[in-house]
């Protein structure tokens, strides 16, 4: 039996090596429940669950390439990276060269958030000067005015999740979440240190840009996520992570 089995991973062995390899990005700054890394790879998360699916349906073989967030549009324009996911066209002052926009696939809300005990004015203008907890690399459209002018302080932390951990610290009153972490962040502590939202500062559609090389099979990806959110496996990836109502339908249009 152990020979029979030897005899047939041989055989198999050349399929799997024919299997194109996708070099996927995966920001520094994700956290759950988006990815959880380990050891420089990411093991579990709804961007992880995702990228591994799409793989699956296109017939190719992941490879995860962990990096700063400012490194990725660098990452880009070199070549180093084949499929970048979770990205907006507004984060992009021009479409970057030599890629494809897959169609949307998360609906992302940008909160401004505080403490279960904290009040404060639900218009971001009408704040007073004070610093605002925000990750790194992160743009914040509809804040940066009142960063460049003074009125607010960016307080960068590497990652969203480490931001949500300082407002509860009380290292700031104020910080800015996308919904989904923030509800993974409650959660995982009691009701009464629950954060709160104050504000919804921006809502974006989200998906996947695409190395257009024909070397790699681009339409193939792009078509297997039509599929995936046609067959309703997108909604079960999120819902999968305690969310519902986060994926895009199939009525919004392609960006």
């Amino acid at each position: 039996m152990r020979k029979m089995l030897l005899l047939w991973l041989l055989c198999m062995s050349p399929v799997f090596a024919e299997q194109p390899v996708l070099r996927f990005s995966v920001a520094e700054s994700w956290s759950m429940p988006l990815v959880r890394v380990e050891g420089g790879q990411p093991v579990e998360g709804m961007l992880f669950d995702l990228m591994q699916a799409m793989a699956r349906e296109a017939g190719v073989r992941p490879e995860y390439h962990l990096m700063a967030r400012l490194r990725l549009q660098q990452a880009m324009e070199d070549g180093d990276i084949d499929v970048r996911c979770y990205v907006s066209p507004q984060w992009f002052n021009a479409r970057p060269g030599n890629f494809i926009w897959s169609i949307p696939l998360i609906r992302q809300r940008d909160l401004l958030v505080g403490r279960a005990t904290d009040t404060a004015p639900a218009l971001p203008e009408q704040l007073p000067s004070q610093a605002i907890g925000t990750v790194l690399g992160f743009v914040y459209d509809t804040l940066d005015p009142l960063f460049a002018k003074g009125q607010l302080q960016r307080e960068d932390s590497r990652n969203q999740l480490l931001a949500l951990q300082k407002l509860q610290a009380g290292r700031y009153r104020l910080a800015v979440s996308n919904q989904l972490s923030l509800q993974w962040f409650n959660q995982q502590v009691p009701p009464a240190q629950r954060l709160q939202v104050i504000a919804v500062l921006d809502e974006q559609s989200l998906g996947c840009l695409v190395r257009n090389d024909p070397a790699i099979p681009s339409q193939g990806l792009l078509r297997a996520l039509v599929r995936m959110r046609q067959s309703g496996e997108l909604e079960r990836i999120v819902q999968r992570y305690g969310a519902s109502g986060y994926s895009e339908k199939m009525s919004v249009a392609r960006p």
